[in-house]
């Protein structure tokens, strides 16, 4: 009997050792929890601070008062009826069951104050308030990668990429998590860059005929380039830059007034391309005199690159030029002793007129928004220093 004792208590304290673990393992799922909680937390008040929001602790919010038990009718004579006389938290008295102010109440009527309007009865500090302007909030809240995305930084991916490389940051605090949530009242900056959510942006890639007027209108009454586009957008759009009435090509419309001073400004060198047919062939010392840089009576400029772009007729050239200034390249071959039979911009910065007949527009997509925000490097000049490198 004696063994069997010692191999039961053997067998208790094998239990015992498994109760421990038990135990053991229980706590570390509530150390976990704790920690993921804590973790929840500090998330919520960062979130709060960036709405600029006081945080409420849900575990500190106490419910609302119950709504009291209905007056009864007094079971006897002299008998105070149950609830009569009874107070609200408010302090005042609460009607007696059968009077008028009951049956209201009961029917569906609500308090009202004293210029007969009905008023909501809310409780202070009440956390379902509370949680109701919340939830209205989250409604505006997006994640910020996505924002990223849809101010026309890049795509969703490559957001989410600059934000784990702590390249954005939300009201001057550097955020990792793509999934964060943001609002329009956020500061948020891209590379130290701010940014905002696209709202209505409209971006038009014309192929412009002759005879049209870059302007938006006229006082003379003569075409302009808006009336190529009638019934395209209901936002208000505007050309940017601006061909001669009779140079033809790629023209950019839009009401994105930040990006048009962008590709406008000389400081940004955006690329232009153009194709000119001129009344005899151009010399080889020519071309070279051009890319060297003449004086004119503005100053001096210079092209980019130039050559015949027909090779069968040397009357046809193309030339990049960036510089803005009025009938530039006219001017280069007017100075030159030529006359210029046809202008056409071939390319604008990222854009073509490739698919697009004259006098047709297109929409640009994401992607050559995208370009045009960023100043992609393909449509920009090269300084002397990075040619040279």
């Amino acid at each position: 009997m004696q063994k069997r004792t010692d191999n039961f208590s053997k067998f208790a304290e094998k239990k015992k050792g498994a109760a421990i673990k038990e135990a053991y393992r229980q706590e570390k799922r509530k150390n976990k929890a704790d920690a993921r909680a804590a973790g929840e937390e500090m998330r919520a008040r960062k979130k709060a601070k960036a709405r600029g929001e006081e945080y409420i602790d849900p575990k500190k919010v106490t419910a609302p008062p119950k709504a009291g038990r209905p007056v009864t009718a007094a079971k006897g004579p002299g008998r105070p009826a149950a609830g009569a006389g009874r107070t609200t938290s408010a302090g005042s008295e609460k009607p007696a069951a059968g009077s008028y102010k009951a049956f209201k109440n009961e029917k569906g009527g609500s308090q009202s104050n004293k210029a007969g309007k009905p008023v909501k009865a809310t409780y202070p500090g009440n956390p379902m308030d509370a949680d109701k302007k919340e939830a209205t909030t989250r409604e505006s809240l997006i994640p910020l990668n996505k924002y990223v995305a849809h101010s026309g930084v890049c795509g969703r991916r490559e957001a989410a990429e600059l934000v784990k490389e702590g390249k954005v940051s939300v009201n001057g605090d550097k955020i990792f998590e793509p999934g964060y949530k943001v609002s329009q009242a956020d500061k948020i900056l891209v590379k130290g860059k701010p940014i905002f959510l696209q709202r209505n942006s409209v971006y038009i890639l014309l192929n412009k005929p002759k005879d049209y007027l870059t302007t938006a209108s006229d006082p003379q009454g003569r075409k302009t380039v808006l009336d190529l586009i009638k019934g395209a957008t209901p936002e208000r759009v505007y050309p940017v830059g601006r061909l001669d009435r009779n140079t033809t090509g790629v023209l950019l419309l839009t009401n994105d007034g930040e990006l048009a001073q962008k590709l406008t400004h000389p400081s940004f060198e955006v690329k232009k391309i153009y194709e000119v047919t001129l009344d005899k062939p151009v010399t080889k010392k020519d071309l070279d005199a051009i890319v060297s840089g003449i004086t004119l009576e503005d100053g001096f400029v210079a092209a980019d690159s130039v050559g015949y772009a027909d090779s069968k007729s040397k009357n046809v050239v193309g030339i990049e030029i960036h510089s803005g200034r009025n009938r530039i390249v006219r001017r280069i071959f007017e100075h030159l002793g030529y006359d210029v039979k046809a202008l056409d911009r071939v390319m604008f910065a990222n854009l073509t007129k490739k698919n697009v007949e004259r006098s047709k527009w297109r929409f640009l997509n994401d992607k050559e928004v995208r370009l045009l925000k960023f100043m992609n490097k393909s449509f920009i000049r090269k300084n002397k220093s990075e040619a040279n490198a």
